[in-house]
């Protein structure tokens, strides 16, 4: 709704109606008959304070008193004031600020009552921790209004989010090196002589046969340890002829090694293709 300054009762024309209000652009000459204003509608506020200390600060400030001599007397009966008024408002609120008044009205009486020379100078002033409180309240007031100054995000700054497309990571395995490969055989042949034992003859052993048999150890297409197609009982030959039989698998592209890490275990598996 926008309100328009209504014309006095000279300015207005013979047969013309006086404008109480423009509501999108339209005048309004008379009041609704449904027009409902609740007794809460309109409610002004002057002043939030966050507590008694925050009353007294703005108190002090209003006037340009100096927070280190605080007339006491006056400050008390406007604190008093706001008090009496809060408590016919808000009730509930009321609590915490008669505290603060109790103690301006003991730190009044302290410092009206007569004292001799010899007493006030051995006790402090009434308001020392008054004025201590309020100084500590005061600087942390002005931090915390320096801290809402700063840039927020979603008040002052708003950042940009951007979903990052669909990408699937793909793990390359590191190719096994000829050298990798010799250090495990020589790790298997160390194995193998541990728990050879004597032979009196020994079984001829084929490589072509040795190359079917890991074909047929690998024909499900997982993968299978390196070191397990070595068969210990068999000895140094066997160890040979299977190592042989290996590496005439990989010529034939028929088998692959994957190594997924420098130094890690060596694995065999069939090529799908």
């Amino acid at each position: 709704m926008q309100h328009t300054e209504s014309p006095s009762p000279e300015a207005i024309q013979p047969g013309e109606q006086l404008r109480l209000a423009l509501v999108y652009g339209e005048a309004v000459t008379e009041l609704p008959l449904d027009l409902y204003i609740p007794p809460d509608a309109l409610e002004v506020f002057l002043e939030a304070f966050e507590g008694p200390l925050d009353l007294l600060l703005y108190l002090i400030r209003k006037q340009n008193i100096d927070i280190l001599d605080i007339p006491v007397a006056e400050i008390t009966r406007q604190y008093m004031g706001y008090v009496e008024l809060m408590k016919s408002v808000r009730l509930e609120l009321a609590a915490e600020y008669l505290v603060m008044a109790a103690m301006l009205a003991e730190i009044k009486s302290r410092m009206l009552l007569p004292r001799s020379a010899e007493v006030a100078e051995e006790e402090d002033d009434p308001r020392a921790e008054l004025i201590r409180r309020l100084q500590e309240y005061e600087r942390f007031k002005a931090a915390a209004e320096d801290i809402d100054e700063l840039p927020r995000v979603g008040r002052d700054l708003q950042v940009p989010r951007l979903d990052a497309p669909e990408a699937r990571a793909r793990k390359l395995l590191p190719d096994v090196s000829l050298e990798e490969l010799l250090v495990s055989m020589a790790e298997v042949l160390r194995r193998a002589d541990m728990f050879e034992s004597h032979q009196v003859t020994r079984e001829a052993l084929s490589t072509r046969e040795r190359m079917s048999e890991v074909l047929e150890r690998l024909k499900d297409g997982g993968f299978v340890p390196f070191v397990t197609l070595f068969r210990i009982e068999e000895g140094r030959l066997g160890v040979v002829v299977t190592f042989m039989a290996v590496l005439e698998l990989i010529k034939e592209s028929l088998v692959e090694l994957v190594q997924n890490e420098p130094f890690a275990p060596i694995h065999v598996r069939s090529r799908t293709e």
